[in-house]
């Protein structure tokens, strides 16, 4: 287990093995509901893995068997003692004081997504900027905020039509109610459903073929799907060709054609 920074290892689970990255919430107790000092934790450690790039792909779950998260902790969430516009536009730090679960959680390394149990509010919204989304059959899923005068604001207005559509995405952000994990992949919200024994299995299988996957490519994809997204069809063909004579002349597209002959598996430095 490695610790740095001012990442609690008792709230959030921070494992690295051979170039995987685990995050688990660790509160089963409370449902892995997430209160302010452990938002602030997760958004240093979004910045972490950003910034290491022997980390090869990441792995998001929950703790227990019960829930990956439960949302703010509205109970150990104190109203703030300042303005949120001087939270916004305070200095040094304010960013982070202000800003969502998700910030600093764009960084190029693909994310996996374990539901291991129910995912609600902040949980869901989390398990949204993920790039693969897996799911236990006894998971849940909800963006209730609305039934406490609230909405979603670490991105789940926003993230959850571009995922579902926007039929599907009005209906849980306007009623709050919960669905379950087979309406959830077929609405397309998760790719799997599993038994919750093979959760984290599958989970780590599906991470180890990212990790040993080309690295440059990997990143390039996530580029060219997450840019594409915000422009105009043919704007993002021209950044898609872009993108792909990028990787045109690197070692690693060698190495992988060079493998593909010679029907061997191939070793890719990220060069």
């Amino acid at each position: 287990m490695h610790n740095f920074g001012d990442i609690d290892i008792m709230s959030i689970e921070f494992l690295v093995n051979e170039g995987i990255a685990t995050v688990r919430l660790n509160r089963p107790e409370s449902l892995n509901a997430i209160d302010y000092a452990m938002r602030a934790r997760l958004q240093a450690l979004w910045r972490h893995i950003g910034d290491t790039p022997e980390i090869r792909a990441v792995i998001v779950t929950g703790a227990g068997d019960r829930a990956f998260s439960s949302g703010a902790d509205l109970r150990r969430t104190p109203p703030p003692a300042t303005s949120f516009a001087a939270q916004v536009f305070g200095g040094e730090g304010a960013e982070a004081e202000a800003g969502s679960l998700t910030l600093g959680l764009d960084f190029d390394t693909p994310v996996i997504c374990a539901f291991n149990g129910l995912a609600y509010g902040g949980g869901l919204e989390i398990g949204l900027a993920c790039d693969i989304r897996i799911a236990a059959e006894t998971a849940r899923f909800a963006l209730p905020e609305v039934q406490v005068g609230s909405m979603p604001g670490s991105g789940g207005t926003q993230r959850l039509p571009r995922l579902v559509g926007h039929a599907n995405a009005m209906w849980m952000l306007l009623t709050g109610d919960a669905i379950d994990a087979q309406t959830a992949l077929r609405i397309g919200l998760v790719s799997h459903v599993v038994a919750p024994e093979s959760l984290m299995e599958t989970a780590t299988g599906i991470a180890r073929r990212l990790a040993n996957a080309a690295p440059l490519a990997v990143h390039a994809i996530k580029q060219a799907v997450r840019d594409g997204l915000e422009m105009p069809l043919p704007v993002a063909l021209a950044h898609e060709r872009r993108l792909w004579g990028l990787l045109r002349d690197t070692e690693d597209r060698k190495e992988g054609r060079e493998a593909f002959a010679q029907k061997r598996a191939p070793s890719f430095r990220g060069r």
